[in-house]
């Protein structure tokens, strides 16, 4: 498999955006529990069929695109194809020295971010840090584990010490970067609405922002036509964070409507087949074999 993922990396990106198009539609047409959680998620958000009907396609080019991601050379001519929007804001954040944090749903190619990221800004000095979820197979995990890291970007698992890890940057006036819709395990979330709702979510992000008063922006990338590569697309929230006074259910209700504006600008691009709405044995039974897929990493 390894051996799959060094050739698909040397391909083209408009190569592997067209093969990735057909992945989607097959696995959209030949698994019906995949089909239904898609068509479930949309008609929740209240999104018509017409306009998620790309997002298919867009599941497929998510994944086709990782091995040019992740295994893509990090040298100075090796750049990624990037256009930006709302570039100056984080800039702004940066000037502010308190620190950054940046949040980006399963919209668009959220792999790019960070990377479009350390590419613009790791010349000024102030690296991203991000969270990553060790991968269950084992033949993956060793590169999942590495492959995010670039100049200027450090990715650490999504655990306490990870968590730590972004605590510190952020009070060095650095960036973080998490994807706030991204279902947590057991025990490290709340119920706030999402699309109307309840859905588990994670109290990470608002947080990071609480403890460290560090600045906090929406970010996602953009996945443009025929492997043109990406824009990356920056905007301020609309709602501030509330302080830990007010509680952790009103902090993570505040981020998830922040996520469903974003996500509404561009259904297309957003993965309507994730799991969002997992219930809490799903949970606790996830949490139970990361619990035993790290110790047996350990163990190795």
């Amino acid at each position: 498999m390894l051996t799959l993922f060094r050739f698909l990396s040397r391909c083209p990106l408009w190569i592997l955006h067209g093969i990735g198009w057909l992945v989607g539609w097959v696995s959209y047409s030949f698994s019906n529990p995949y089909r239904q959680r898609f068509k479930a998620n949309v008609a929740q958000a209240g999104v018509p069929a017409t306009a998620s009907q790309s997002a298919v396609g867009h599941a497929g080019r998510m994944l086709l695109e990782l091995p040019y991601l992740w295994m893509r050379p990090s040298g100075p001519h090796d750049l990624l194809p990037l256009q930006w929007e709302g570039q100056a804001l984080i800039e702004e954040a940066h000037a502010l020295g308190k620190g950054l944090v940046l949040m980006t749903p399963h919209m668009g190619c959220f792999e790019v971010t960070a990377q479009g990221y350390a590419q613009r800004f790791a010349h000024s000095l102030v690296p991203i840090t991000v969270l990553y979820r060790p991968a269950r197979k084992a033949w993956l995990r060793p590169l999942v584990d590495t492959s995010r890291e670039r100049p200027g970007l450090t990715a650490v698992p999504a655990n306490l010490s990870g968590v730590r890890q972004m605590i510190r940057a952020l009070r060095r006036g650095e960036t973080v970067g998490l994807l706030p819709d991204q279902v947590p395990p057991d025990g490290m979330g709340v119920w706030a609405p999402f699309f109307g709702k309840p859905a588990y979510t994670m109290t990470l992000a608002a947080r990071l922002v609480q403890q460290t008063g560090a600045a906090a922006l929406l970010i996602w990338g953009e996945r443009l036509p025929w492997g043109r590569g990406y824009t990356i697309r920056v905007s301020r929230l609309i709602e501030s964070i509330p302080p830990s006074t007010a509680g952790a259910a009103e902090a993570a209700s505040v981020i998830n409507r922040a996520m469903e504006r974003l996500i509404r600008q561009c259904p297309q691009q957003y993965l309507w087949s994730y799991d969002r709405y997992k219930t809490a044995p799903a949970i606790a039974q996830e949490a139970r074999e990361d619990s035993v897929a790290a110790h047996a990493a350990r163990k190795d």
